[in-house]
């Protein structure tokens, strides 16, 4: 490995660091607090800790939240779901475009504490408050328009449709890219005309605060969005469980998902899962092997790894799977980990020491399964939770690292023979989120992008998103749609009205 790779602590422009201290000198003066009714909610006292992935340093203590803290944000988001859901659709999306200008401002700001408590490069942070501030003015834009329904008429009656804002939602956001993801589950339920109680991830909750503060300063009315710290079995648990949350919008892992669903039965609670993946990428002999390889690369070591549509499983044709796999560790080894704000890192500190566990697990499960270690495999450095990106190869579709999910900059290489066991090989897992393919047969990319058991397919392509389109997936990958007026099917009930025009006969009885 390179010289980053064994210090990766120490190459980070001091300007830089001081600039990052002075951001989270404001969570130094007492515990991060909750923020309910439009105004910072202290709780009971009780508190937990967030710590920095690079040196395990506490960056802050965070009020924990549970059952009372989660009530009050309840009723304050079903009292101001009364008003809000009457607000004009106009009159939300200038207030959100509000919340957009002032996210922009901040972003700086945003990105290095994101970089700080998640661990993630600066490289790929940078944009992350950029791609928030878009998600809102996405659908401020939309906000004017997403009770609009359709004419449905008859000869007798007319029949019309409209969308009405469910009620006061619960959002459950994880600890990967935390700010931007949940700014894609808020700012739709927003311009729904919902309200929102928000549960960030307690490994990198310090964002979420900002968010909310953000918002209120923007002209939010309070009680509109409320943010709740916590752990999930305590104010997770209490928030999918309160009576007065219509739905749950969860990113996360699809065993948590399970819990959410049971925990919301008894109030019939709509849940919109986003969950886990185990996403295969298919190379053919006849792809761009240039770009393929770069995409590769890309979809699985950047942000880490910790990203749920990363391309986890490479299924590489045996024609070019030799060379294929050679220039792939030849490129991993060169990669550069080390501290997340240094702009030439690519691979930072994984999230937190459990997480470096579990990925650190994997090595000796590929082993005693059979499989190569092309790559990594290895930690590094003395303090912190960095590690190597790593490639395992002569790897099958039954060993424990192609079927279940590590979240980490771990890719396994399998090799294939024909079109028919590539999507034998793609299908076999229980994940379905999404899919990517190689190829420059027309017909076989359309073959194998609808026969392929994923929700997002790209071909020829990494995940590039574009905001109108749907996302999510299949399987144990997840239960309903974002994007574009696919957010609205969740966040708003559609309701039918028909009108007798006076020319049907109504059937009597009892005459």
């Amino acid at each position: 490995m390179n010289a980053p790779m064994n210090d990766p602590v120490n190459v980070v422009d001091r300007a830089v660091l001081d600039r990052a201290e002075g951001y989270l000198r404001q969570f130094a003066d007492g515990p991060v607090t909750h923020f309910i009714d439009g105004k910072r909610y202290p709780g009971d006292g009780a508190t937990f800790e967030t710590a920095s992935p690079v040196d395990g340093a506490v960056l802050a203590s965070v009020a924990r939240g549970g059952v009372r803290d989660i009530d009050l944000a309840a009723r304050s988001a079903m009292a101001a779901f009364r008003t809000w859901r009457k607000t004009k659709g106009a009159e939300r999306r200038a207030v959100l475009h509000r919340i957009a200008d002032a996210i922009e401002a901040r972003a700086e700001e945003i990105a290095f504490i994101e970089c700080l408590d998640t661990g993630q490069p600066i490289r790929y942070m940078a944009k992350a408050a950029l791609r928030g501030a878009e998600n809102f003015r996405f659908f401020a834009d939309r906000a004017p328009s997403a009770a609009d329904g359709v004419s449905l008429p008859t000869a007798t009656h007319l029949n019309y449709t409209m969308r009405v804002p469910i009620g006061p939602v619960g959002v459950i956001t994880p600890w990967n890219t935390p700010f931007m993801l949940s700014t894609w589950k808020i700012a739709p339920a927003l311009a729904a005309g919902c309200t929102v109680v928000h549960k960030p991830a307690e490994w990198s909750p310090l964002t979420a605060t900002l968010l909310a503060e953000i918002c209120a300063e923007a002209g939010l009315p309070a009680g509109v969005l409320n943010t709740v710290h916590g752990i999930g079995e305590e104010a997770g648990k209490a928030l999918t469980e309160h009576p007065d949350i219509k739905a749950i919008g969860f990113v996360g892992e699809s065993a948590t998902g399970s819990h959410i669903m049971a925990q919301g039965a008894p109030t019939l609670k709509r849940v919109h899962f986003e969950l886990g993946g185990k996403n295969p990428v298919i190379v053919f002999d006849d792809a761009d092997l240039d770009k393929a390889l770069d995409a590769v690369l890309f979809m699985i070591y950047s942000l880490n790894g910790e990203r749920c549509t990363s391309s986890s499983r490479a299924l590489v044709h045996e024609s070019i799977y030799e060379e294929f796999a050679a220039k792939a560790s030849e490129r991993i080894k060169k990669m550069r980990v080390g501290h997340p704000l240094d702009p030439k890192t690519e691979i930072g500190p994984l999230i937190h020491p459990r997480h470096l566990e579990k990925v650190m697990s994997y090595v000796n499960a590929a082993k005693e399964d059979g499989a190569t270690i092309a790559a990594g495999g290895g930690r590094v450095g003395e303090e912190g939770n960095f590690v190597e990106p790593t490639l395992y190869t002569n790897a099958r579709n039954d060993m424990r690292i192609a079927q279940e999910e590590i979240f980490g900059p771990v890719l396994t290489m399998i090799p294939f023979e024909d079109e028919e066991e590539a999507l034998a090989i793609a299908n076999d897992v229980r994940y379905g989120l999404a899919a990517y393919l190689w190829t420059n047969d027309v017909g076989r990319a359309h073959r194998i992008a609808q026969e392929v058991e994923a929700g997002m397919v790209w071909v020829n392509s990494e995940n590039v998103r574009h905001l109108p389109t749907p996302f999510g997936g299949t399987k144990s990958s997840g239960i309903g749609r974002d994007g574009g007026d696919y957010s609205f099917d969740f966040y708003m009930e559609t309701k039918n009205i028909a009108i007798g025009l006076g020319g049907h006969t109504v059937p009597r009885i009892g005459v």
